[in-house]
């Protein structure tokens, strides 16, 4: 089955829609964790960084993944 332009548009939109809610939800928990487990010093800020970084990409992976099994449904 071949990938028409208008599931492409779809699939890349849901991917960077969920990468901007994932990068947002990993920048909060990665904030509040830092601070609870008490991360000394600049190590906050590769704290938050990885958890921003993580959830962005897995956010981003599972919406495109779900908007590619929406789009073949047709």
């Amino acid at each position: 089955m071949a990938l028409d332009n208008r599931c492409l548009n779809r699939v890349t939109t849901g991917a960077a829609l969920g990468a901007a809610v994932g990068g947002a939800v990993g920048a909060c928990y990665g904030t509040y964790e830092a601070f609870a487990y008490k991360v000394p010093g600049m190590l906050k800020v590769r704290h938050i960084g990885r958890a921003t970084v993580g959830s962005s990409a897995l956010f981003g992976l599972f919406l495109s993944a779900g908007s590619l099994l929406q789009c073949g449904r047709r």
